[in-house]
Formats: C-alpha cells, structure tokens, sequence
C-alpha cells in the first residue's frame, strides 16, 4: 500500500471500526513506522502527538485493537481499519470515543453471511453449516420451514426469550438458504427499501 504520509505532516488518520458491529470505535493517528508496527503485529498502534512516540493500544489497559482488515481511502491518506476490540476502547471506560454501545445490530447479519459463506467455501468437518449445505437445498428449505413455525409458535404460546431464540434459528437458516443459492442478506435489505418506497 503506497501511502501519502506527506500531507498531514507525516501523519495519516487511521479509522478504527469493529468488524462485526461497524460501530466506528475511535479515530487516531500513524505515521510510517505505527503503520508498520500495526500490519507487522496484527495490533493497532498509533503515534502519541502529545508525547511523540508509538503506542500500541491495548498496552497498558489489555484492550487491544486487533486487525482483521486494513484499507486505504481513494487518495491514500487516510486508513479504515477494521478490527476485533478486547474491551472497552475508550480512555474513559466507554466502548467508543463517542461514549457509544459496540453491541451487535443489524450490521452483524453481513458478518455472520461472511463466515457462512467461509464455511461454504472450505467445508471443514465436524461443523453444523457444513452439513447443511452437505445435505442440499431441499433440507435447507426444509430447515427454514421448521424454524419458521417454532417461531410461531413461541410467538403464540411461548415466552419472548425463546421467541428471540427460536426467531435467530429462523434467520440463520435462511442466511444458509440465501448463501447456496448464491444470494446475500444484503439482497433482502434491497427489496424492502424499494418496497418502503
């Protein structure tokens, strides 16, 4: 990746997003060597413009920021960086540097596609999603059918926790469903936006 450290003074600002919410976690900055040192650990590392020097976040707390992806803007100056948090990111305790919860949303549907969509791919035994897909599109309709109606059911005669479990059932299945048929959560999203039109 090539870089523009020049503009800015030989630094760059780096966005820190957690991979699997898409909450933005905080915003700091690097120069050549912290970006060196965060693709080379796998840890984000800033540089300290109040002390001038590399810190590593996470070094003193525990709360490290660790990589999952790194990407550059369209004019190289600027980095998003998705990772995974230990912890709170925040000095002040909070899970973001705008005092937000970093809880799972509707983001983390398209996160849990990704990783069905990894199982699809390479298929390692002893796993649930393998043996769905092992098993064919008529039992993963099937599959969906079953959920469906234990969720109406719990809707009906049940108590919400178990409404909330047997729903999750619902939507997994239906994102292992969508995957081999190579559709996306996304695509559903798509359709209900053009139909609140």
């Amino acid at each position: 990746m090539d870089l523009n450290f020049e503009k800015m003074n030989g630094l760059i600002p780096a966005i820190i997003q957690d991979c699997q919410t898409r909450k933005v976690l905080m915003l700091g900055f690097m120069n050549k060597e912290a970006y060196e040192k965060t693709i080379e650990t796998g840890k984000v590392t800033f540089f300290s413009r109040s002390r001038q020097s590399l810190w590593t976040k996470g070094e003193t707390s525990g709360n490290f920021l660790n990589v999952v992806s790194v990407k550059a803007d369209c004019d190289n100056d600027t980095l998003l960086i998705q990772a995974k948090p230990e912890g709170p990111v925040c000095h002040t305790g909070t899970d973001t540097c705008w005092g937000e919860k970093n809880e799972a949303d509707i983001f983390f549907l398209s996160y849990l596609q990704d990783f069905i969509e990894k199982r699809h791919k390479e298929m390692p035994k002893d796993s649930y999603t393998t043996s769905l897909f092992q098993a064919g599109i008529n039992r993963m309709a099937q599959k969906v059918g079953e959920e469906a109606v234990e969720t109406v059911i719990e809707a009906t005669n049940g108590t919400d926790d178990r409404l909330i479990y047997e729903a999750s059932d619902m939507i997994y299945h239906l994102i292992v469903l969508l995957t081999s048929k190579g559709m996306r959560i996304e695509d559903l999203a798509r359709e209900l936006q053009k139909r609140h039109k």
